[in-house]
This record gives structure tokens, sequence and C-alpha cells, in this order.
């Protein structure tokens, strides 16, 4: 199990899944798709937006959010929700944690946000809008990880200055 896991319900945009795809490739976080999917994984917007990444993917799927719990029962996860009340940077994330991201049109289940209103969190923006794209979302929740624990494991800092000058 990776430290930190992103959690797609039902994801319906190949592009928003293949950037996303992209950020855990970046930061090591791992994927875990829950279907159904409004596409499918041979997509090729998919594969265009996760670039030539896909080798470095710990990639899992899932037939449901039963599935996905049977298949990790008890692990600590967040849900990420505009209708959360608490800010995203108001909490502590555990170590290892799933970020669960609902699909693009809808969210994560209002059944399942209820359920676990203590574990759910927004990501604060302007009044009147519905909501920040999928990707940068859970990049914004991946980094905010990242940036509790310090960066480790990340590069520290860029070597291009450092090996240009």
């Amino acid at each position: 199990m990776k430290d930190i896991n992103i959690v797609l319900h039902e994801p319906e945009i190949p592009q928003n899944t293949g950037n996303i795809a992209r950020t855990c490739a970046a930061t090591g976080a791992a994927l875990h798709l829950i279907r159904p999917m409004g596409f499918t994984p041979d997509d090729r917007k998919l594969k265009r937006a996760g670039l030539d990444y896909w080798h470095l993917l710990d990639i899992t799927y899932y037939d449901g959010l039963d599935d996905f719990f049977a298949k990790n029962p008890s692990v600590p996860f967040w849900c990420f929700t505009t209708k959360a009340p608490r800010c995203y940077t108001e909490v502590a994330y555990e170590d290892p944690v799933f970020l669960f991201f609902g699909k693009e049109t809808k969210g994560l289940p209002e059944d399942f946000l209820k359920a676990h209103l203590d574990r759910c969190v927004r990501i604060p923006m302007r009044e009147n809008l519905r909501s920040l794209n999928l990707s940068n979302a859970a990049a914004i929740g991946v980094y905010e990880v990242l940036r509790q624990r310090g960066f480790r494991g990340e590069q520290p800092e860029s070597r291009y200055f450092t090996e240009s000058f």
C-alpha cells in the first residue's frame, strides 16, 4: 500500500483521469478507479493526458464502493467535496491516506458523504461557483499531504539553476 492514494469514484472525463494519473506518477501516489467510468482504460484521450508515465503508476480498478472497501478495509480516508464543513488544510492526513474524489458532474454520493461527514474536507473558492476541475482538486489534495510530510522523498530543489549557472 502506498503512503498516498487517490481514489476516483466513477470518473467521467478521460483527460481528467489522465492528468491525475500524471500527478500520481510525479508524486508516487497510487491511483484507485471505481467503476463505472465514462471511458475505458485504453481510451486515447486518457493515455494522451497521462503522457508516457503509465508505466510508473500503481493503478487498481474496483466495481463500486463496496468492492473498494472490501479490498481496503479500515483504511484512513478523506472525502473532498464542496459540501464539507472544514477546509482541507485543517486536518492532519494519516500515513497511509486515501483521498476520495467524486465524478465530475455529481461529486461523491450524498449518502456516502453523510455517513462520513467527519471525514469530509473542502477546497475554498469564491461563492456561487460549482467546483474546481477534478484534476486540479486532486493535485491540491496530494500536495497538501506532501507539504504536511515535509515533501519527504520529493526533489527538494530544482537542479536546473544549480547545474546551469
